[in-house]
């Protein structure tokens, strides 16, 4: 695993308070090389990181509309600018003109455009400090929107998005106070870029299990769409989800109303068809018992499994090496 280093040992002795000082970034690698490897990665110190982070943000968000009063941090708005940037750029690579109907190749384009431009972007929102963390994190935010070969996106993708986002924490970039800005402002920011991106380019669904998926594409805004839900009386039995009338009142405030009006405007037919799992789920009594079954369903069906996890992505700040007991 090769170390990078960027910048002269000043700035990166002082790239993160919240770092030692002779901390040393590391290109992130693969670890997860066959399936007797996935014991390693669900006691290593990314897993215990990442599924903390998705838990700390679960309950920072808790009983919480996204257009709640919320800090909005300087480092926010400079991440949303980014993000903001990849968004606009997606106007400069049209749908090509092509026989098959999936996976248009226009999207190569604009993959490449983005990883060609990924560390110009970043030294742009980062202070000049932490520029020696640009060789870590950088892969991650490449890997969030899809592959290029297949022209797919999936959950992994996804996870890509949320360890960037976690590794910004561990450099101190964002801290706690940031916690409610990062999922409404970011990530739900992300997640729009993500349907544009399904949509324009037709992409194939990466892993998919077909009918019996929670969704195609996405898993994460589930869980913490549902935690937004707690406590929620005009959303109550929470088979509510499923109304029409409750989706175009909701869409904008609650991440999960949003995903089920994304579902349905892509697919066609009876939502208990083409949706068993969403449609299960409306019959659970309380969005409490939802948010925990959703995380115990991620752990289960996304991060146990293999054809998902070997192509994350292990550097630093989220190590493959065994989290500590003590």
């Amino acid at each position: 695993m090769a170390s990078c280093v960027i910048g002269d040992v000043k700035h990166q002795e002082s790239a993160s308070k919240a770092l030692p000082i002779n901390h040393r970034f590391l290109e992130p690698e693969k670890a997860v090389k066959t399936f007797t490897d996935m014991a390693l990665w669900e006691k290593s110190e990314a897993y215990m990181e990442y599924t903390g982070f998705i838990a700390t943000l679960n309950e920072s968000i808790k009983r919480k509309p996204l257009s709640v009063d919320c800090k909005i941090s300087d480092n926010i708005k400079k991440l949303l600018t980014l993000l903001e940037k990849l968004d606009k750029l997606i106007d400069e690579y049209p749908p090509m003109e092509q026989p098959q109907r999936f996976g248009n190749v226009a999207f190569r384009e604009w993959l490449a455009k983005v990883k060609a431009n990924s560390t110009i972007l970043l030294q742009e929102m980062l202070e000049l400090s932490l520029h020696v963390t640009i060789c870590e994190i950088k892969v991650y935010l490449e890997e969030s929107f899809g592959n290029a070969t297949r022209i797919d996106y999936g959950t992994g993708h996804e996870m890509a998005f949320v360890m960037f986002l976690c590794c910004l924490y561990k450099i101190g970039m964002l801290d706690t106070e940031d916690n409610v800005a990062t999922v409404f402002i970011i990530f739900n920011k992300y997640i729009q870029i993500a349907r544009r991106l399904q949509k324009t380019y037709r992409m194939e669904p990466a892993g998919s299990h077909g009918v019996w998926s929670l969704d195609d594409y996405q898993f994460i805004p589930f869980i913490w769409g549902s935690s937004q839900l707690i406590d929620q009386p005009r959303i109550y039995p929470p088979a509510k989800f499923l109304e029409d009338d409750i989706i175009e009142k909701y869409c904008e405030e609650y991440m999960f109303i949003s995903c089920i009006k994304y579902i349905k405007e892509v697919k066609k037919g009876p939502f208990a068809e083409h949706s068993n799992q969403l449609w299960s789920i409306s019959a659970v009594g309380s969005w409490t018992k939802i948010n925990q079954g959703l995380i115990k369903m991620y752990k289960k069906e996304v991060l146990a499994k293999f054809p998902v996890v070997q192509h994350v992505l292990f550097g630093s700040l989220l190590p493959i090496r065994r989290f500590p007991l003590n």
